[in-house]
């Protein structure tokens, strides 16, 4: 697409054919009222109802309207991803299908974005709508990720969020990915990450599709891309500081039991056989473990190097000759 576009909104969704309509009509209305040109990416990520078809009716209205269909649902990361790959806006926005976004926070989070510097920008839904079997869970799973994180937000997974281009353009969002993408982004070098309290709307049509099996992925999840974020480049910090600990530790702890029952055996006290002592087998399970993290360490460093090159690295100005 040639044209500069102010706006990008990347929409996921699964089995929300009610809803579009309603959806496509707020967001060119927003974006008519503040000259905004735009355009809407719809994801259908295998849904099972009609969704599929409204879109089509809707694009055949609204030429803004761009979208792709998956063969399966691959979940909502994957969706963000595909989504991302089409933007063209200035400013990339998403929000979920279901109404429950407010398309009216666009024009103050996209001022946000573009004359506040930030580069993303994440909803805060202060007052929410959804049951408490949700709110209380939500709560502690946000406070977790702000302290493995270290950035400041109350919403980690709200699905309305501005991005400056690059910043969608730079991450890749996997697996349960999508609630994490401020930690993504941060560790892409993203670090001006600001939150703006946005109005939250009850649901209108349908039900929630996410279970409690997606606290579960989410904290694997979390320890995934919080471990990736601090080791990802140089795995021998870890693994390598874990077994070198491990290995002095067992090899000491080894040295010590022989020292001792020589020690006793010669002055004539009472001295037991070194494997008759089972902290032994303890140190030389730890000597075993440790050299195994060491070398896990280290082959880790080197699939890093010879996978490393300067593409992987973001480029935020150049001086050419």
């Amino acid at each position: 697409m040639d044209k500069k576009l102010d706006i990008s909104v990347v929409v996921p969704l699964y089995n929300e054919a009610e809803s579009l309509p309603e959806l496509v009509a707020w967001i060119k209305r927003v974006a008519t009222e503040n000259k905004l040109s735009y355009e809407i990416i719809f994801v259908d990520d295998g849904s099972t109802d009609e969704s599929w078809s409204v879109v089509e009716r809707l694009k055949a209205e609204t030429p803004e309207i761009r979208a792709i269909s998956f063969m399966r649902n691959y979940g909502k990361s994957a969706a963000l991803y595909c989504g991302f790959d089409l933007a063209q806006g200035e400013v990339v926005f998403t929000m979920d299908a279901d109404l429950q976004d407010s398309p009216d926070e666009i024009p103050e989070m996209r001022r946000k974005v573009l004359e506040e510097g930030y580069d993303l920008v994440s909803g805060w839904k202060r007052k929410r709508y959804d049951p408490i079997s949700k709110r209380w869970p939500s709560k502690f799973f946000n406070l977790t990720a702000r302290i493995m994180s270290g950035i400041k937000l109350h919403d980690f997974n709200c699905g309305l969020k501005a991005y400056r281009r690059k910043v969608v353009k730079s991450i890749e969002v996997y697996g349960e990915m999508h609630r994490y993408i401020p930690i993504l982004a941060k560790h892409a070098g993203f670090s001006r990450i600001g939150e703006k309290v946005v109005e939250h709307h009850e649901r209108k049509y349908g039900k929630s599709k996410f279970g409690i099996e997606r606290m579960v992925k989410g904290y694997l999840d979390l320890i995934s891309v919080s471990f990736m974020s601090r080791f990802g480049r140089s795995p021998m910090y870890l693994f390598g500081s874990l077994g070198t600990l491990m290995f002095l530790f067992g090899g000491i702890t080894a040295l010590w039991i022989i020292i001792d029952k020589l020690y006793s055996q010669f002055n004539g006290l009472m001295w037991r056989g070194v494997t008759e002592q089972p902290m032994f087998y303890l140190a030389l399970l730890a000597i075993v473990l440790g050299v195994q993290l060491f070398l896990a360490g280290f082959l880790g460093e080197m699939i890093n190097r010879r996978s490393t090159d300067r593409n992987h690295y973001l480029i935020d100005k150049t001086i050419d000759r």
